[in-house]
């Protein structure tokens, strides 16, 4: 062993504990620095940088990024004549060869950051999936798991000035224990597809606040502060300036505090999405964000808005990105996707089926348009095994702590398309009774199952008597039955609450013409979709409806050559944006319900 490797190994086995993970709020506020931009990176599909031949984890992998001291030093890599990644960016995209790529992929960027006295840093990640564990300087700083949440770490003291050596091994395969598992219906893209940057913030500061309306009492703001440091005790002030609005708090020692108060604010809609700026202020931090203020209830079979009755028109979205392919991270994705559904006639999008990125989120709060978020529970999640309901919990605690200040989420969703067991009904309601400890504000729901006898479809999934809102998906005339049955069927249900139609639809290639009768052509998505509309429209507790989907994508699972080539063409638009005539169908159907509903005003 030479004595640069001796030295390594030394270094490794005094490295200090792991960093923990933090989740800081409104991170687009904070000052920071993007690392954004081009990543060295190395394939590693047999794990080399991180096992030894035994497959121990050993102490010079490619996080030390180690430099031949000598001309006898024996170092089998260097990120500085690697190719490079784009971040945010999944790989699959970026490179053929990454195409169908599952293992993993070491990222590595370096940089400088002199930070100034009494100030805090953090290495903040939009989202990494799937795996993603970090090193900086040679020294771990932890692992996530989860593909679709921010995490964070505190670098105050690890960082090193002028030059600083970021390295994250980033493993996208799926795992049976995993959430999801390993068989879904989307593109597995790998990858640190959201930003990555440095936060800057005082030595105690803002960590995290809710502000909103109180469901019970709209004429209140009601929400908390958490400052985090040494001197969390202190006076925050809650303004908001255009409504001519500030309350004072003061936190405990660990610096909580809560409030409410009464003000005269508008409400947020679809028809006036209004955004008041809100300051947070400590005498160390000033936060500032753009908040609408909105209730959210039920009523029998009725959602309400603002204590007013809303029909849901929706659509499903993947975070496809439209025309260039890939994982949608730009505004500009966001504004498209949001833009099409709009047009479409939507006052409603279901974010399937996990969290989208930060800026989605935020656009459809400037637009208008109401949102379902869910986790990634998903079909044949493991019931029973701990770690992956602890895996669950975490996403859905990360999820909620994100996006719980944007007026647009009005549904926080648990699972889609699971089967029904006592063990998946077990887990299931531990994630709701969380979710309503973590954010009582917001309806719950689930995409459950439905049980059919004959011509009658009944709502019974027994995960529903939990729900504020049921979610349901049916594909009768794709995958079962015939298009012309569509119109047979009468609906039940056990249960006196809201039904959501979170997913209905059918395939067609862009392009492909023919009669209604032959799959495939956009005359038979375009009949299925008139039918399926003529049959929703006789549900009595329906109460919206998000079809399935907005844009083809790409999947493993649909691989019919010349027609799917590994796309999902459930897409009402093709991935280049094409409109399929089942658009202007269910576009014509949205027209004449906000026709109808403005005739009722």
């Amino acid at each position: 062993m030479s004595r640069y490797s001796l030295l390594l190994l030394l270094s490794a086995l005094s490295l200090p504990v792991v960093a923990q993970q933090v989740q800081i709020t409104n991170v687009d506020a904070r000052s920071a620095i993007s690392l954004d931009g081009d990543w060295s990176s190395i394939i590693d599909p047999y794990e080399n940088g991180y096992y030894n031949y035994r497959y121990e984890p050993h102490a010079n992998g490619y996080f030390r990024n180690q430099k031949p001291q000598s001309p006898s030093d024996l170092v089998e890599y260097d990120f500085d004549t690697s190719p490079v990644l784009a971040v945010p960016g999944d790989w699959n995209s970026q490179r053929p060869e990454l195409l169908l790529y599952e293992g993993t992929i070491w990222y590595k960027r370096s940089f400088g950051y002199d930070l100034p006295a009494k100030r805090r840093a953090f290495l903040h990640f939009g989202g990494a999936n799937y795996e993603a564990r970090v090193y900086l300087n040679g020294n771990e700083l932890g692992v996530h798991s989860g593909g679709f949440t921010p995490f964070a770490y505190e670098v105050t003291d690890r960082l090193r000035g002028e030059s600083n050596d970021l390295v994250v091994k980033v493993d996208n395969r799926r795992r049976r224990d995993g959430v999801p598992t390993v068989n879904t219906d989307w593109w597995n893209y790998g990858g640190l597809t959201r930003k990555v940057r440095v936060i800057e913030v005082p030595d105690t500061f803002i960590r995290d606040y809710v502000v909103q309306l109180a469901p019970a009492q709209p004429d209140r703001v009601t929400g908390w502060v958490q400052l985090d440091g040494p001197d969390a005790k202190q006076t925050v002030t809650v303004r908001i300036p255009t409504a001519d609005v500030e309350h004072e708090v003061q936190t405990d020692a660990d610096g909580y505090a809560s409030f409410s108060f009464s003000a005269d604010l508008r409400r947020w809609s679809p028809d006036d999405p209004h955004l008041y700026e809100v300051v947070v202020e400590s005498r160390t931090d000033r936060v500032i964000d753009q908040i609408g203020f909105r209730t959210v209830t039920t009523r029998g079979s009725q959602v309400l808005l603002n204590g007013e009755p809303i029909f849901m028109r929706g659509i499903s979205i993947h975070e496809e990105a439209p025309l260039r392919g890939g994982r949608a991270h730009h505004v500009e994705d966001a504004r498209t996707l949001l833009g099409w559904a709009r047009e479409l006639g939507c006052n409603f999008v279901r974010l399937a089926h996990y969290p989208h990125n930060e800026t989605m989120v935020r656009e459809a709060d400037r637009m208008g348009l109401l949102v379902w978020s869910e986790i990634p529970v998903y079909w044949t999640i493991l019931w029973d095994n701990p770690e992956t309901f602890a895996l669950a919990m975490r996403q859905l605690e990360e999820m909620i702590a994100r996006d719980r200040n944007r007026a647009s989420v009005v549904i926080w969703s648990v699972a889609n398309e699971t089967p029904r067991t006592p063990s998946r009904l077990t887990f299931l309601n531990r994630l709701i009774d969380r979710a309503r400890e973590l954010d009582g504000t917001r309806l719950i729901s689930a995409a459950t199952e439905l049980s059919y006898d004959a011509d009658r479809v009944i709502v019974d999934d027994p995960l529903a008597a939990s729900l504020d809102v049921i979610g349901a998906n049916e594909y009768v005339g794709w995958y079962s039955r015939r298009v012309e049955d569509i119109g047979q069927l009468k609906w039940e249900s056990e249960f006196e609450k809201p039904l959501i139609m979170s997913e209905f639809g059918g395939g067609a290639k862009y392009g492909l013409h023919g009669d209604a009768g032959t799959r495939w052509t956009e005359e038979y998505q375009a009949e299925l979709y008139r039918q399926q509309v003529g049959m929703l429209e006789r549900i009595p507790f329906l109460a919206g409806m998000s079809p399935w989907i907005l844009m083809d994508f790409r999947s493993p699972r649909r691989p019919l050559p010349g027609v799917q080539d590994f796309w999902n063409r459930k897409g009402l638009l093709s991935e280049r944006g094409d409109r399929k005539l089942a658009f202007y169908v269910l576009q014509g159907f949205y027209r004449d319900l906000q026709v109808r509903d403005h005739l009722r005003r």
